[in-house]
């Protein structure tokens, strides 16, 4: 089976068998979170750097960690391939992967990541009827599915929308451009400014957060797995109204109090003893 055919077949399975049906995905992180049960990090990274996965066969768990960047729609194709991976078993040994290479396997995790963020069909249902594509409608189906261009363009041709002929001319159309030309700017310049972000995995942040509570996790360690300064995270912890709880003590009422029973018999012997030695020592 071709790479195309696979990766498309997991991407409709994995919306099916999460109830996401054809609708656009918003916030990616959540969804792959709440949907697929995988812990995502967004990361501080160099240039180089978009996206990896790691697994535990051991505890069978699963991490995505990706780079934080000003680019959301890139960010977005990203999450959507290392979760391909994930979703097709492709576990590898890093030290003999050349990363370079689009093997099969990479293609078809672009496959899965094209086919998850614009569904063909979802597309169609978008575009209805509509004969006269042009860059206008480009820059609608970028908005609404929060795709680059170019896999918007894909998406496009595979949905017999534009030619390929057009699709190649799209592929060096920017989203700042489209943003900036059909007036959602400002929608992009918000994305841009929260996928620059760092973050932390939710249930690992929320386990933090329950420690804090009962006394056994500090304010800095929640700072240090979120990434922020001590004095915010106080702050918001605070202004939420988290505090670690105190322990209560228990009162009682002195009638309620067990009644001692204290033998001193073996005190008053002592005591007796040392009156009798006191008493050989003095004698004139």
């Amino acid at each position: 089976m071709r790479p195309e055919t696979e990766g498309r077949a997991a991407a409709e399975r994995f919306r099916r068998d999460h109830s996401l049906e054809l609708q656009p995905l918003g916030d990616l992180v959540a969804v792959i979170e709440q949907s697929a049960g995988i812990d995502v990090a967004v990361l501080d990274a160099s240039p180089d750097e978009h996206g990896l996965t790691m697994r535990d066969p051991q505890r069978d768990t699963v991490f995505i960690g990706v780079a934080r960047t000003p680019h959301p729609m890139r960010q977005r194709s990203t999450l959507a391939h290392e979760l391909g991976h994930v979703v097709l078993g492709d576990w590898t040994d890093n030290s003999a992967c050349d990363w370079s290479a689009r093997t099969p396997m990479e293609q078809r995790a672009d496959a899965f990541a094209r086919h998850l963020l614009v569904p063909v069909e979802g597309l169609r249902s978008f575009l209805a009827d509509a004969r006269d594509i042009g860059i206008a409608m480009l820059s609608a189906v970028v908005q609404r599915y929060l795709v680059s261009p170019q896999v918007a363009a894909i998406a496009l041709e595979q949905a017999r929308y534009i030619s390929a002929e057009t699709k190649s001319d799209w592929m060096s159309v920017s989203t700042l451009d489209l943003a900036t030309r059909f007036g959602w700017i400002d929608q992009y310049r918000g994305l841009a400014a929260e996928t620059d972000q760092r973050r932390a995995p939710q249930r690992l942040l929320a386990r933090a957060i329950q420690g804090y509570v009962e006394g056994v996790v500090s304010v800095r360690t929640i700072a240090t797995v979120r990434g922020a300064t001590l004095e915010s995270a106080q702050a918001e912890l605070r202004d939420a109204g988290i505090y670690p709880l105190q322990p209560e003590a228990d009162w009682m009422d002195p009638d309620e109090l067990p009644e001692a029973h204290v033998d001193l018999r073996a005190l008053d012997d002592a005591l007796d003893a040392e009156n009798e030695d006191f008493d050989t020592t003095t004698r004139p």
